[in-house]
């Protein structure tokens, strides 16, 4: 009877986090019949109505919406130690999904596998690369890092590094337009917009500087993208002006490719972060994970890059 508790709370929380049979079928490698009969049984056993069920969607009930919360971390925390048992009392190893920022993921996170890998043989890294914020707990990732991620219920960030975001533009639009000397400047030139990716909204120009003043630039809009990938791509090669974030940036700004305007003057963005769930047992694969990201970080200097980029290619 336990076992089948057990296997029912697994199929339950499963579909819950996932909003289907199908998707906790795949994760907990059952077929979806098998899922739904869990669940269905969990159901009678406990006299309620967990799922509203349609042929299209599932969705959590009020009842189950409760037993989810109160049953989601205990249950993950038990199969965190049951799992460490099996691993050795706490060995790290197996797969770790994490979602990364594409470009954070590709230019800052990828080069600190090396020497993680090395010391950590037994567990895989599972890299899913995707601008969108992800919902940690409901896909199943063990570590999300990118900036501005809500802190939901049982989330934890450790923060990385402060971002700011910087005016930049090509040698070749400069050679053809002069560089702005303030903030004022940029009414005329072209605009390169950023469209967020969840609000649809258009990022305005907000411009500081260290002696704490504020201005909201205007710029003739020409382009507008959802992509900050693509709005660096578009302003290295000459289409105008883009305010891209430092991580951004950087290598285009290290190459020569683009080059940094206004001195002194910036806008900033959240913080880059490593996500995680919050348990009293963390898993090892995870916690070491986490503790050597944020190590190396710390080690590279993300936070003094990503701040201030003051000694590259001004004009």
């Amino acid at each position: 009877m336990q076992t089948d508790l057990a296997l029912h709370l697994d199929a339950f929380v499963a579909a819950a986090e996932g909003a289907s049979f199908s998707g906790a079928a795949r994760r907990l490698g059952l077929t979806p019949a098998a899922v739904s009969k869990s669940v269905a049984r969990l159901e009678t056993g406990l006299g309620v109505r967990l799922f509203q069920r349609s042929t299209r969607s599932l969705h959590l009930t009020e009842e189950g919406e409760r037993l989810y919360r109160q049953v989601r971390l205990p249950w993950a925390e038990i199969g965190d130690a049951l799992e460490d048992s099996r691993q050795g009392g706490g060995k790290p190893a197996g797969a770790l999904k994490v979602a990364l920022a594409p470009t954070v993921g590709r230019e800052y996170i990828v080069p600190l596998l090396g020497d993680f890998l090395q010391r950590y043989p037994d567990i895989q890294p599972d890299l899913r690369f995707d601008n969108r914020q992800v919902d940690l707990v409901r896909e199943g990732f063990d570590v999300a890092i990118g900036g501005g991620m809500g802190l939901t219920e049982g989330l934890v960030a450790r923060e990385l590094a402060q971002v700011r975001i910087v005016p930049v533009a090509s040698p070749g639009y400069l050679a053809r337009h002069p560089a702005p000397g303030e903030p004022s400047a940029l009414a005329p030139h072209a605009g390169l917009l950023r469209r967020h990716i969840m609000s649809g909204r258009l990022t305005p120009w907000v411009l500081r500087n260290g002696a704490g003043e504020e201005v909201v630039a205007s710029v003739r809009p020409v382009a507008v993208f959802d992509d900050p990938e693509a709005l660096a791509r578009a302003a290295a090669s000459g289409l105008g002006i883009a305010m891209l974030p430092l991580p951004h940036a950087l290598p285009l700004l290290e190459s020569g490719e683009l080059v940094r305007l206004l001195p002194g003057w910036y806008a900033q963005a959240k913080p880059l972060c490593i996500y995680y769930a919050s348990r009293k047992l963390l898993p090892a694969k995870v916690r070491v994970f986490v503790d050597h990201v944020v190590a190396q970080a710390a080690a590279r200097g993300y936070a003094e890059r990503f701040r201030e980029a003051e000694r590259i290619r001004e004009s």
